[in-house]
Formats: C-alpha cells, structure tokens, sequence
C-alpha cells in the first residue's frame, strides 16, 4: 500500500474557531475588529453598521453590531444565539462561530464549539478567570477542541499592564492544568483599540508574541484530523431508474475519518458483511483514493444489503458494536432529564430509540469536583451516564473520533434536541 503523506491530506487551509467568555467581554467586537481590520466587510455592510453606531451615540464604529445579526441582540447589547462568520486571508480560509457569554445560553456555545479546530476564550482584564471562563474553558476540553488562545481584553482600561496579563494567565493556566489541551496560548489585546488583534499596536511592546490574527494563520491544524480509522457512514444508497445504470449500486454519504483506496477490503456494520471497494466516484470524476472529510460514492464488488445508516469501515480494524455504552453529556433541554423516559439517539447518519440508564455523576464546572447521587439533570449540566439503545450502534470514544464519538439526544414527543454527547 502507497504510504500516507500528511501533505496530501492537508486540511490547514481551513479553521474553525469560536469565540467565548463571560458576558461583556468583547466576543463580538473582537470579531467585528477582525472583520474590519483583515478588510473581510463589505461597503454596504459598513455603512449599515455606521448609520447604526451614530444612533446608538457611540462615537466610531460599533465592531459588535458585524456579528449580533438578531434584533433582540442589537436592543440588548448581548450575544444570544451563536453568529458565524466567514472571511479569508492570503493563508487561510476561516469560519468563526461567536457564542453567547450567559450562562443560559451555554448550549448555544456546545453548538458553535462542536466542529471548532480552536477556541478563542476572552477574559476581562479588569475581572479576571470568572465562572463562565472556567464553564467555557471545560466545555472547549470535553468538546475535544485541542488549541485554546486565552485573549485578555481590555487591556487599554488596565493600562496596558504586565503584571494584570501575568496574572491572570498564571490563573487560568492553573485552572486548566487537568484539561485535555494541545496548547494553551495567552495575548493580551484591546478589541476597542485594535491592540495585537490583526496589527500589532504600540501600547504592548512587553509582549513579544504574535498577534491573534497571525497566530490564527500559522498554527498547526494538519494533525486535528483522524487519518487513521476509516468511517463513512451510510448517507444514501443510490440506484437510478435508468436501463443503462440498473445494475448500479452506490453507497453516498462522507468520510468521517481515515483513508480509502480501491481494492481496500471493507466490512460493513453491524451486518459484519465484507466486500472489496471496486469504485470510489465523485462529482469531479473517478477518485484512486479518498480520505476525510470528502464527500463520495463508493461502490462495492459485492452485492450487499446496505441501508441508511450503516458503517462501512476497514476489514480487519478494531471497531465497537454497540448497544450499551457510556458518555459525557451536556444537558441543553428546558426540561430536565428523565430517566424513565424514552429519547432518540442520533448517531451520524443513524437514528435509534434510547433509554438514559443512570447518572453517574454531575461536574461542577466551577471546581471541577462530580458530584453523585443526582438523579436529574436540568439545562446546562454536564454529567457522566449510561445509555441503551434498541439497535447497535458503531462508536468510537470522543477523544479518539469526534466525528463517531458524538451524538445528540432528541425528545421524541416534541422533536426537540435535549443533549449532546461524547461517547467514553
């Protein structure tokens, strides 16, 4: 087999981040200076946030108002829902998700964190580490997100000072010491200013690292991705109504992880049946190989019932097959959770019926300290539990497959998406 060579996968020319802190901490006018400042707003759109800011009374530009696109945001100076944004440098391509700073909304943030590369964490520097950027710090963590940058804000009304930036990064680093990071990495900024978030400024000449924007375009992202277990779960079977194509049979759907060559022996799950890959087709043409996350249709040797939601995987990988397994959950209904209640599971491309079977403890987000004995969980909470499900399932831990190891719980009598999970 042809070696894998990690440029030919390279994702890096994309990042996912999302911004988060407490309340007022300047999430959205850090977005709206970044925005501005990499040229990424268009006339019409300038002009609108102009006209806005002077019947506001503020003098300037209101940067906030290029990312708090609900009414109720612009009326309330607050960031409700999670705003995504898109802009491009000569280096790279970016999609930014500005998450609420209230604690009510943190499942707004479990949202917009979900498919992130990084985390942009704001910290006040007139406050300091707070509740909320402890929540948001252990939720980027449970969420798998590997690089955190901790921006300190308003350094302007601290007088630009060293030792406030020192201090505050000593604070969280000692609070994230048992978080699962790649690496943490502290800017002190001004958002309002324009301080170190895409040029440098002269107000901070003790701090010689990069600048946010420049260390959004360098970092290393290449080896975020899984290469190694190959998943594509099952989209849709394809059979067109054509005399000349009645003998088609294409399976769709997209490349959670890994890589696939034709020739490959596959197995598909749960059936355990095995074929080998004869075709790999795009809407580009006839691919030799494919890796994640593209988007295909594979086309197997063998003739084989295959259906919506089933895994086709390597012949010989070690994968579970499952109908009990564990998971960390993020509670995100207005109803508590009910242990004598029916949900849905949806798992990829597969949904199943489901029982929550126990609590097994609660988090405390401000001291990181499980609390047990809980039998409830109400909006917000993030627990350890066991789940059944009618029909087995192909997982993978979280930590080892984002893209197998999460799931959603749906209540099935109004539809409504109660929890995110990340399987153990």
């Amino acid at each position: 087999m042809q070696p894998i060579n990690r440029i030919e996968f390279d994702q890096s020319e994309l990042l996912r981040f999302i911004t988060a802190g407490s309340v007022d901490d300047g999430k959205s006018t850090l977005i709206g200076r970044l925005l501005h400042d990499s040229k990424a707003i268009f006339e019409d759109q300038l002009l609108a946030v102009e006209r806005t800011s002077q019947h506001r009374g503020v003098q300037g530009l209101d940067f906030s108002l290029l990312t708090d696109g609900l009414q109720a945001e612009r009326e309330q100076g607050i960031t409700i829902d999670v705003a995504y944004r898109y802009f491009a440098t000569p280096k790279r391509k970016f999609i930014i998700a500005d998450t609420p700073g209230h604690e009510q909304y943190t499942r707004n943030m479990v949202t917009g964190a979900s498919t992130a590369n990084l985390a942009v964490i704001l910290i006040d520097a007139r406050k300091g580490v707070l509740t909320q950027s402890r929540r948001h710090a252990y939720i980027a963590s449970l969420l798998g997100i590997p690089h955190v940058v901790v921006a300190v804000n308003k350094m302007d009304l601290v007088g630009y000072s060293e030792e406030v930036f020192g201090a505050i990064r000593e604070a969280f680093n000692q609070f994230a010491t048992g978080l699962n990071f790649r690496d943490i990495i502290c800017i002190p900024i001004s958002a309002l200013k324009g301080d170190m978030v895409v040029e440098r400024g002269e107000n901070l000449p003790w701090y010689e690292g990069p600048a946010l924007l420049e260390l959004l375009e360098n970092i290393e992202i290449d080896y975020d991705l899984n290469l190694d277990d190959f998943r594509f779960p099952v989209q849709w079977v394809c059979r067109p109504a054509t005399l000349e194509n009645h003998d088609f049979r294409g399976y769709m759907g997209r490349i959670e992880s890994g890589i696939v060559n034709v020739g490959d022996r596959v197995t598909v799950l749960p059936s355990s049946r095995s074929s080998t890959l004869k075709q790999i087709l795009t809407f580009d043409g006839e691919l030799n190989r494919a890796f994640a996350p593209q988007s295909v249709t594979l086309l197997l040797e063998d003739n084989i019932d295959i259906s919506r939601g089933d895994m086709i995987v390597k012949s010989g990988d070690t994968v579970r097959v499952m109908k009990e397994y564990e998971a960390d959950i993020c509670w995100l209904g207005e109803q508590p959770l009910d242990l004598k209640r029916r949900y849905v599971i949806k798992h990829t491309t597969k949904t199943v019926r489901a029982l929550i079977t126990r609590i097994d403890y609660r988090v405390d987000i401000t001291t990181l300290q499980l609390a047990d004995g809980i039998s409830e969980l109400h909006m917000n909470d993030i627990a350890r539990v066991g789940i059944k499900v009618q029909q087995p399932l192909v997982v993978d831990s979280y930590s080892r497959n984002r893209a197998t190891g999460n799931f959603i719980v749906i209540d099935e009598a109004t539809n409504n998406t109660v929890a995110a999970g990340m399987i153990v």
